[in-house]
């Protein structure tokens, strides 16, 4: 179209000296065109008219024959001698006849070819840019799928609209030559501008709709261009109908056999998109070809039995005994229903004959919540392939159209992908449209035209696609894996549909929905009208349509009777994520012990220096670093660590013997305490960086360590899916602050609290939740305890038995564990012992803030030493610990408060008086050393003490527990705040005033005397 510019301005300046000095006149640029090839050739145009001897040379040429000359002269010429007296025609020297007349007219009708060259480009372009608001995307004929029945005013519906382009029906059969950002021309350069229309109309507003000159990258959008614009393109074979067709079939014909044997069930079924089954094939189909060879997907629960059944490939008596409601759970756990549950299976792929694995992970209702989890997963697998650019494991994930648009969680999920320690190299993103929400309208349900444009954020094209056109959804399912093979980048197919039923089976649509609803009742099936279609073209015949009905009837029928004989239910059967070596065949632990989590001194001292240098030569560090290294090192001098060294020797350790560390969040390279510094940065040369950490061991695991998006619902969800690939690695999250953690409740809900009970799935993931009553207002001070031990399962009336490892024990029956360390030795202890648990249990850490810095918070190398273990209580070591019998109370208490009761203590000299015992593990909660306390202290009255308001914090949980080590013989007194609506006052001077009053509390022994 530059072109075109530049010679209108060439013609309205009265030519150049350029075109004067080149007696060839103007040379046309040539673009690569990668269907037309390219001409070395120089082409005269008819607007170079200003050299007359120019114009009389090529007119003698056109008269001895017209094919001698560019055809763009050769209309020129026959448009003048039009335009002529009849007598004129014959002269064979155009002279001053010709020349005046070129020269009266050439500048006109030149600057008029222009300007129409300039409005079909535009108008191409109008189509490439907006043609799918016009597509045909709605199966039922009734509604826009991009929520407005308004037309744009510049796509060619009425001839009345070429007056835009400042054309009109006269200029329909004349030729116009096609620019470069088109292939609808084939091999031709040349189309009318009524088959121009047709062709865009065939390419942008069938059946398709194709979103994306948004895309800021040429070569993707020429890409695009070429896969739906070229004459032809989607053309397929008769085999590849008939597996369409038989796919289509076994979709159907599974619903219709759970509706006719389970009638009054929820199943939440696919009917009204059973096109989805033969589009998922598709796109594994063309993956595997590509070199895929693991899938894994998420999904919400409509037609996931489907997906199950006839793309995961699970047995169906295995599906079908999950309706039996006398079916008992033989594993541990509440399970969950069966429209929840995950599945992993290894097969082989029929149509490239290559193995592929597929996952389907286990979600819970909270839609899209299974995004994050799905692409966490599939990038630890990418990982420890050495699959840094997706070229063996992919994922694919479906949406349902209202969650697409309303949930949060699917924006932060799309802005992982393209971050270089979270992408996956590209998502298939599936949605299907059924153009409702449960029971609400999309215009109320969203203000953007179309469900999927939150894919815009990061340039993904999207494909809109009429889901009653299989032929259609295959072609788009084919490119959409050919766009994510090619580029490594996420595509969105949208699935245009409907729901024949409600919501589920049960509900009735017509409550609300009464037009929509009477359409679909005479909505034909897809199958019926894509069978007949292939008889039709002689494809199948109609008795081998119904044979295929038969043979997959009579597979169902088969399984619905082996079904039958299941009495129990296996949830293991239905794991997404198996772990074959690290349990034994039946899914157990291995060992119900635990190794020592002690380190040797020489491991000590190695980590520590490292930790306390540069390994880089000519790497020049910021001042303040310098400083704390330095300090670091006197540390490592005198066999002593703070917080900061206690997890780097954690990490280290771990690392050493091949066990993978990653730790993610917002800030935690530095760490926002500006403690940790992982990652150094050159201060001389940009983006020059130096992560320690990586140069321990000759051949030690990688060390991840990664500042995330500003997001913890999407960020928290993709370190649990990391987590679940394996459980050979030591996977952290930490918040900025500990009440940050609130936004991604749902994970913590919905995934780590609950999902080893719904689906019997370990998972070792740590959250490291910054928590401290310190003065800084409600926001940046609780961590929110109070809400993890609400969750935790173990009973508070019943205090288990203590026979063998009973610490380990009790660790396998809960659900997750929470600790809140008072020493650097006890954190790196409690990391450590999280990879040599036989099994993976979430671990809770409510981290610290001033005590990373506290000169009492530090621990000895001897507290590390070989044959030391994390310490699940603390007790008094003092005094009051060497004489129980002379002390009138036991303070039980957790974190950084312990080191606010010793100083008073200490300043109130009640080292006899007063015991203080640090309860590190909370839970599960440690019956037995409690106990052993209580016991100690006969004469001693039994105090919890913290900083957190009485309603929050821990004391809710203890309490029970403390009364049943007792036997409800004697009280466990409160100290700490009152109770408050919100964790922590804003305002410093009343902080101060709490913390005062109840450490009188806590040091005045008639403070609980009548």
């Amino acid at each position: 179209m530059s072109q075109f510019r530049v010679l209108a301005g060439v013609l309205k300046g009265g030519g150049s000296p350029l075109l004067r000095l080149r007696a060839g006149g103007l040379t046309w640029r040539c673009w690569a065109h990668p269907k037309r090839g390219c001409s070395s050739r120089t082409d005269p145009l008819p607007a170079v008219v200003s050299n007359s001897s120019y114009v009389e040379e090529m007119y003698l040429a056109w008269l001895d024959d017209h094919k001698n000359v560019h055809k763009s002269w050769d209309s020129f010429f026959r448009n003048i001698q039009a335009s002529g007296p009849s007598g004129e025609a014959g002269e064979r020297r155009p002279s001053a006849l010709l020349q005046g007349r070129v020269l009266s007219h050439s500048l006109d009708v030149a600057e008029k070819v222009v300007e129409d060259h300039l409005a079909v480009h535009t108008l191409i372009r109008a189509y490439q840019i907006r043609g799918h608001h016009v597509a045909q995307l709605d199966p039922l004929g009734i509604l826009d799928a991009d929520l407005d029945s308004f037309v744009p005013s510049d796509l060619i519906t009425t001839i009345d609209k070429l007056g835009l382009y400042g054309l009109n029906e006269s200029d329909l059969d004349r030729s116009f030559q096609l620019p470069h950002t088109t292939f609808i021309g084939g091999q031709e350069t040349t189309l009318p501008l009524r088959e121009i229309i047709r062709r865009l109309e065939a390419s942008y507003c069938g059946h398709i709709g194709v979103e994306f000159m948004f895309i800021n990258n040429v070569n993707q959008c020429q890409w695009i261009r070429q896969k739906f614009e070229t004459p032809g393109i989607m053309q397929f074979t008769n085999a590849e109908k008939r597996t369409l067709l038989a796919r289509l079939i076994r979709s159907t014909r599974f619903e219709d056999f759970l509706a006719r044997k389970w009638s009054s069930e929820k199943r939440f079924g696919l009917e009204g998109c059973e096109v989805l089954i033969p589009a998922l094939k598709t796109i594994i189909d063309k993956s595997s070809a590509s070199g895929i060879d693991s899938v894994i997907m998420g999904m919400p629960h409509r037609g996931r039995l489907n997906v199950l059944a006839n793309v995961i490939r699970k047995d169906l008596d295995q599906i079908f005994c999950q309706f039996d409601p006398k079916l008992e759970a033989a594993d541990e756990g509440s399970g969950d229903v069966k429209y929840h549950l995950g599945m992993y299976h290894e097969r082989i792929n029929r149509e490239t004959d290559k193995n592929i694995t597929l996952s389907l992970v286990a979600n819970p209702s909270h839609l899209e919540a299974v995004d994050p989890v799905v692409q966490g997963k599939t990038k630890a697998e990418q990982f420890y392939r050495g699959d840094t650019q997706g070229k063996k494991v992919m994922s694919i994930l479906m949406h349902g159209d209202a969650a697409f648009a309303g949930q949060g969680v699917v924006y932060e999920t799309f802005h992982l992908s393209e971050l270089p320690s979270y992408t996956t190299n590209g998502t298939i993103h599936v949605v299907v449209n059924n153009q409702i929400g449960f029971t609400t309208d999309p215009r109320v349900a969203r203000s953007s035209p179309y469900p999927t444009d939150v894919a815009r954020v990061v340039n993904a094209p999207i494909f809109h696609v009429n889901a009653d056109d299989p032929e259609a959804v295959m072609y788009v399912c084919r490119v959409a894996a050919e766009w994510r093979a090619t580029f490594n980048k996420d595509v969105v197919i949208d699935l245009v549909c409907y729901r024949r039923f409600g919501h589920n089976e049960m509900d009735e649509p017509m409550f609300t929905q009464p037009l929509m609803y009477k359409q679909i009742h005479r909505q034909e099936h897809v199958l019926k009208k894509y069978s007949e279609k292939l008889i039709a073209e002689g494809v199948v015949t109609l008795q081998e349509f119904e044979e295929e009905v038969a043979k997959y009837d009579k597979i169902c029928e088969e399984a619905y009777t082996s079904s039958k004989d299941e009495k129990i239910l296996h949830i293991r059967h239905w794991l997404d994520s198996p772990w074959p070596d690290f349990f034994t065949a039946q899914g157990e632990p291995k060992s119900m012990s635990c190794l020592p989590t002690g380190l040797d001194e020489e491991v000590l001292q190695h980590i520590g220096q490292i930790a306390s240098s540069v390994p880089l030569e000519d790497f020049k560090i910021h001042p303040g670093v310098s400083r704390i290294l330095r300090g670091r090192a006197d540390l490592v001098k005198s066999r002593q660590m703070d917080w900061a060294l206690g997890e780097y020797i954690a990490f280290g350790s771990l690392l050493k013997d091949g066990i993978h560390v990653r730790l993610s969040g917002q800030d935690v390279e530095r760490g926002t305490f500006s403690h940790r510094h992982h990652v150094l940065h050159d201060q001389e040369v940009d983006k020059r960086i130096c992560v320690p950490m990586n140069h321990l061991w000759e051949n030690q695991a990688s060390y991840t360590v990664c500042n995330s998006s500003l997001s913890e619902y999407g960020v928290l969800g993709f370190e649990l899916g990391f987590a679940m690939a394996s459980p050979n690695a030591l996977i952290l999250w930490e918040a900025q602050f500990g009440d940050f953690h609130n936004t991604a409740q749902c994970i913590i809900d919905q995934f780590i609290s609950s999902g080893q009970a719904k689906w019997v799935r370990n998972n070792g993931i740590v959250l490291l939740l910054p928590h401290g009553m310190e003065g800084m207002g409600p926001e940046h001070s609780s961590a929110r305890p109070e809400r993890f031990l609400q969750m935790t399962k173990d009973d508070p009336d019943h205090i288990p038995e203590f026979t063998g490892d009973f610490e380990v024990h009790q660790l396998y029956d809960c659900n997750w564990i929470v600790v809140n360390c008072s020493t650097p030795a006890n954190y790196c202890h409690v990391l450590r012992r999280q990879i040599l648990l036989p099994f993976r249990k979430p671990l809770i850490i409510f981290t610290p803030k001033s005590l990373l810095r506290h000169p009492d918070a530090r621990s000895g190398f001897d507290d590390l030493a070989k044959g030391t273990k994390f310490k699940r209580l603390i007790p008094d070591e003092g005094p009051a610990g060497q004489s129980p019998g002379q002390v009138k109370r036991v303070i039980f208490c957790t974190g950084k408060v312990y080191y606010e009761l010793a100083k008073e203590r200490k300043q109130q000299n009640l080292y006899r008086d007063v015991a203080i015992i640090r309860l590190e593990q909370i839970s599960p909660f440690p019956f037995d050393l409690v106990s052993e306390e209580v016991e100690k202290y006969t004469n001693a009255e039994l105090v919890w003490c913290q900083e957190e308001h009485k309603n929050m914090g821990y004391y809710d949980y203890v309490r029970p527990r403390f009364l049943t080590v007792v036997a409800n013989k004697k009280p466990i007194w409160y100290v700490g705040r009152d109770p408050a609506a919100a964790p922590a006052t804003g305002n410093k001077s009343t902080h101060l005033n709490e913390l005062r009053k109840f450490m009188d509390t806590a040091f005045n022994m008639s403070s609980f005397q009548d």
